[in-house]
């Protein structure tokens, strides 16, 4: 990866056309061929970037050019179509090249799959007496993420999201219709749990004799200890 900041202008003409005056700006080179132009500010987006494939060259000015200060040009063209941005520099503060070599890739934590095992091993969480039958209870569209019994021995479904909206309570009405066609199973309660329910999806879940569950992460990790907060 190469990271260049500097006095910068740029130009990206193809399906439209963007002019960047010139500013201080950090440009990133990475390896793939990508190229992405930063500004101090703006979250993590780019101001301007070409995507690969696509090819770099790095060219003097022309005296035209070299008449308004620019010191060197770099043109990113796109290999499949015509897309093409130029960047003329003026001043180059910073540049470094760096091997970061193969990255692993996102370790994703508080995805749908960890919660589910941390509520199938914290079951009374849904409520005091509830036992666990089975995580990924498959059925003939798919499978319910947990199924349990309640302190009654009723049946309970469980469908798990990290953020909970209408599909997904969409999604556990199909399996409650089909579960409790189960004679040994039915009647079978509904439960959505999410770190977060949408209000519509609530009101839906509610109207349809579904609970809902909000679950706490890190209190479900044990990074935070519910006994000693003071509110």
């Amino acid at each position: 990866m190469r990271l260049v900041v500097a006095e910068c202008s740029a130009d990206y003409t193809g399906r439209l056309r963007a002019h960047l005056p010139k500013a201080t700006r950090l440009v990133v080179v990475k390896a793939d061929g990508s190229v992405l132009l930063h500004s101090d500010g703006g979250s993590y987006k780019p101001l301007n970037w070409m995507s690969p494939p696509c090819s770099m060259a790095i060219a003097e000015p022309s005296d035209e050019a070299r008449g308004r200060g620019v010191t060197s040009v770099w043109t990113v063209q796109h290999q499949k179509s015509d897309d093409r941005l130029e960047i003329e520099f003026f001043e180059i503060h910073h540049d470094s090249a760096h091997e970061l070599g193969v990255d692993p890739g996102l370790i994703k934590d508080g995805v749908e799959a960890h919660l589910q095992e941390m509520l199938a091993e914290q079951i009374q969480l849904v409520g005091p007496g509830h036992t666990l039958i089975r995580r990924e209870y498959m059925t003939a569209i798919g499978p319910v993420d947990i199924l349990a019994r309640d302190a009654q021995g009723r049946t309970v479904a469980i469908e798990i999201k990290r953020r909970g909206e209408i599909d997904g309570v969409e999604q556990l009405t199909r399996y409650l219709d089909l579960l409790n066609r189960d004679p040994l199973l039915a009647p079978v309660k509904g439960v959505f749990a999410a770190q977060e329910i949408k209000p519509q999806a609530r009101v839906l879940a509610t109207d349809r004799g579904i609970d809902c569950l909000i679950l706490d992460y890190d209190a479900m990790k044990g990074y935070d200890d519910i006994e000693s907060r003071l509110f």
